[in-house]
């Protein structure tokens, strides 16, 4: 069985993966949700990247998720900890070079209409005590990285998959079918839910990161 290394995403904590957490433990999973240094305006995706590699620890056949921003995180992750495979779920891909803001155009993000209400872009199906709990949750996402180029210099070479959530107001499925097509060099699997997939069907969810894992014939030894 797998280790799940879940990052999340911009302004968000490990709070994030806590039901779906659960589900990928009953299958047989390990899941480890991070905490990412986001208030720290000093922190570059080195800190990001030692952060993750520090909770997983010795854990092996590690699966690196990252969602939303995470995606920036993720590969670095992957790398640095050997991971058997890449998970991008409803997340920015970066390509070598690209900084946070060029991602916006570079994909073409900035031609899509999508509403400023974060009830509808991010939280759309969320129950309302979830949506205000995350909320209550939120921290100022900073970081000298956001105006760095990405260093990584390419995707891992591992098993990488996109996740698209088919009705995700932020990321809208047109959209990231494209972008995972055209950076990850696959189809994407869907999710039924929003943004925030992961507190409304975190069974899909989790269900979806149990495929993959399976799917991996052989995991290559970490460490």
């Amino acid at each position: 069985m797998a280790t799940f290394a879940l990052i999340h995403g911009g302004g968000s904590t490990g709070w994030d993966w806590r039901l779906v957490a659960p589900h990928l433990e009953r299958d047989g999973h390990e899941a480890v949700a991070v905490d990412l240094p986001t208030e720290r305006s000093d922190a570059e995706l080195s800190d990001y990247v030692r952060t993750v590699v520090e909770a997983v620890g010795t854990r092996d056949h590690v699966i690196v998720v990252g969602h939303s921003l995470g995606g920036f995180t993720a590969p670095l992750a992957a790398e640095a900890l050997e991971a058997d495979g890449l998970v991008f779920f409803s997340a920015m891909i970066p390509q070598p070079g690209e900084t946070f803001m060029d991602w916006w155009t570079n994909t073409g993000h900035d031609r899509e209409s999508i509403d400023d209400d974060p009830e509808v872009s991010f939280y759309n199906g969320v129950p309302r005590e979830l949506a205000d709990e995350a909320r209550r949750r939120e921290r100022d996402q900073q970081g000298a990285w956001l105006s760095k180029p990405w260093p990584g210099d390419h995707l891992p070479a591992i098993p990488t998959i996109g996740i698209v959530c088919t009705d995700d107001n932020f990321f809208p499925a047109p959209f990231m079918r494209r972008v995972v097509r055209e950076r990850v060099g696959s189809d994407p699997v869907e999710v039924p839910g929003g943004h925030y997939a992961a507190l409304t069907h975190p069974a899909e969810v989790a269900a979806a990161l149990d495929r993959f894992a399976r799917g991996i014939d052989r995991p290559r030894p970490n460490r």
